[in-house]
């Protein structure tokens, strides 16, 4: 992978290199109002050989390889993310858009692509088929912590999660296609609708056996039970893709099923994904930034082309794929305005795009330079302006509230206990009342109230207030009656007494 690097000693400075500079790009990309993916391509850009020379890389194979892996990870974490009550209304409208909307988008870019960049109309769609989906790792990045309205932000994150099998499909189809002429055009489509069902399937009947397998095995660590699911998405992966299904499908549905389970060490399997999460976004995208040649990528030829493909992508194509395919989905035009511009490109079109490459399709350098042009362009002008877009058209929510104060969540698994945390609602029943008065199941006990960023020791005349981040320490028999409590709500509220009950506290 890395013959130029002298030494093993060598390699693994590079590494933290890389990785410092990765993570330290996280830190300045809001600032600056650049995405932190495009931070991180430029480091990978300026430790190649071409700027600084550090490195050498110009393996399409093991890009692709890396590239694969860390989407498995980013789908998994994404996936953990989601929650079924708000995914279930927008099931219909996100498969839509993963299917129909990429198909269209696909098609529009091709006629581009054959007047644009002079090609056959074979790699012409090969191309649009290339840059038709929408990217997991981009979406999820630019949509984390961001207060967008959840319905709106659940549609994105889902059809970004869900499109990437017909991206796939649509690719290597065109790559058979064009390098095999006598292929049979009604077996490809046959073999799609295979692919989709074993991934819902494989994806449905391991995320069964993750959630058991948590629940019921006793490891020796808690550090353990994290690896153990990550190792779920792998599998999960490698079997599916074995069996010619859709294996980035089937880690999708495998998280959200874990995500949405009672499974013992939550938290630490969440915080664990999503740190992983981010280590795989930086090596991906710096992998992918070595992986590119300034000097061919910014040349006139390159720049006029790619500048109009991505104009033509994202105010002609993917407008007229969102609108059309979400027709009579009770979407205002304001709505779908937003989900045409957060279309956001990433790395799946660049991972695609090697597989021409390696294929050794006609034109597959020219596809890849195009490629890479329109990620870098979506990513900076769609990615830097999402959020204030989002404002102006009033689909932004209540801020989303995370507590500036952290307690360690673990499950104590020999103790048969787990530490819960749990943010308190205005409609609560339980608002405005004190400790002592609240029916709290036997073996539940409130260790911590996170209140204004402040840290308070509960004690049984402590009033829970609205946006009350609550620590419970609860048995495992507890958890369902406390959830049944936590989650009632209040018939009827009277702001004014619980104003004058918090101040009291």
């Amino acid at each position: 992978m890395f013959a130029d690097i002298l030494h093993t000693d060598t390699f693994v400075l590079l590494t933290a290199i890389l990785f410092i500079m990765g993570v330290l790009t996280t830190k300045f990309s809001a600032r600056l109002g650049v995405p932190a993916l495009v931070l991180f391509m430029m480091v990978g850009m300026l430790m190649g050989s071409d700027v600084l020379g550090i490195i050498y890389f110009d393996s399409a194979s093991t890009a692709q390889m890396i590239g694969v892996f860390a989407l498995v990870i980013i789908l998994f974490e994404g996936g953990l993310q989601t929650k079924w009550s708000t995914l279930r209304p927008v099931i219909l409208p996100s498969l839509s858009l993963a299917t129909i909307g990429v198909v269209l988008t696909s098609g529009i870019v091709a006629v581009a692509a054959k007047l644009i960049l002079d090609v056959d109309w074979l790699v012409a769609v090969l191309f649009g088929a290339i840059v038709g989906s929408t990217d997991a790792a981009a979406v999820f990045a630019v949509l984390k912590g961001q207060n967008i309205k959840e319905r709106i932000g659940t549609t994105l994150e889902a059809e970004s999660g869900s499109n990437d099998p017909m991206a796939v499909f649509l690719t290597i189809a065109m790559i058979e296609l064009i390098t095999v002429p006598d292929a049979n055009v009604l077996k490809l489509i046959g073999s799609f609708f295979v692919q989709m069902g074993l991934g819902l399937l494989l994806g449905f009947l391991f995320g069964k056996l993750a959630v058991a397998a948590l629940n019921r095995i006793n490891l020796d660590s808690s550090g353990l039970y994290p690896i153990f699911a990550i190792a779920f998405a792998l599998l999960t992966y490698g079997i599916t893709a074995f069996m010619k299904g859709s294996g980035l499908l089937a880690v999708y549905v495998l998280a959200i099923m874990i995500g949405n389970a009672e499974i013992a060490y939550r938290h630490s399997i969440f915080r664990f994904s999503e740190g992983f999460a981010w280590m795989m976004q930086i090596l991906m995208f710096v992998i992918l930034g070595l992986l590119i040649f300034p000097s061919e990528l910014f040349t006139w030829d390159v720049f006029s082309k790619g500048i109009l493909i991505s104009l033509i992508l994202m105010l002609i194509a993917r407008p007229i794929a969102v609108f059309l395919s979400t027709i009579s989905m009770n979407y205002t035009k304001k709505e779908k305005l937003f989900l045409s511009w957060a279309g956001l490109k990433g790395a799946v079109p660049i991972v695609l795009a090697t597989f021409p490459m390696l294929a050794h399709v006609e034109d597959s350098q020219l596809i890849f330079n195009v490629v890479f042009f329109v990620v870098l362009t979506s990513c900076l002008i769609q990615g830097a302006t999402i959020t204030n877009l989002a404002d102006k058209l009033g689909l932004t929510g209540p801020q989303k509230a995370t507590p500036m104060h952290s307690l360690e969540l673990v499950s104590l698994g020999k103790a048969q206990a787990e530490m819960i945390e749990y943010e308190m609602e205005a409609d609560a029943e339980i608002i405005g009342k004190k400790l002592l008065d609240i029916p709290f199941p036997d073996g539940a006990l409130v260790n911590a109230i996170i209140r204004n960023d402040r840290l308070i020791t509960p004690d049984g005349n402590t009033v829970i207030c609205p946006g009350d981040f609550l620590y419970i320490l609860a048995s495992k028999k507890s958890k369902q009656p406390l959830k049944q409590l936590l989650q009632k709500k209040k018939e009827h509220r009277t702001d004014e007494t619980i104003e004058t009950q918090s101040s009291s506290v």
